[in-house]
């Protein structure tokens, strides 16, 4: 299993907004081969600052979705919501 760390900030304003698409997302994403689970978290000191952390079964299966037609579809509609890229992180258990 790998989790999946993505940040994204949202420009002023367009919090409803994006919060009504980013649903849309994750909708989307609980449907795809691999997903396991998922949370999206506000920053308790910067209120636009969302962080998703997602569970999949593999990179292979997070790669899918990203490169999906599905996700670059609804991202489009996320993108102009935000006011810088968002950031993603894949994570993997330590042996340590």
């Amino acid at each position: 299993m790998i989790r999946v760390l993505i940040e994204r900030h949202i420009a002023e304003s367009l919090e409803s907004a994006y919060e009504e698409r980013a649903r849309k997302v994750l909708q989307q994403a609980v449907a795809a081969p691999g997903f396991i689970s998922g949370e999206t978290l506000s920053d308790s000191h910067d209120p636009n600052h969302r962080i998703t952390l997602a569970n999949w079964r593999s990179e292979a299966d997070w790669d899918r979705w990203y490169h999906s037609e599905a996700r670059r579809d609804l991202m489009s509609e996320l993108v102009p919501m935000m006011d810088r890229d968002e950031t993603i992180t894949v994570l993997e258990q330590s042996s340590v």
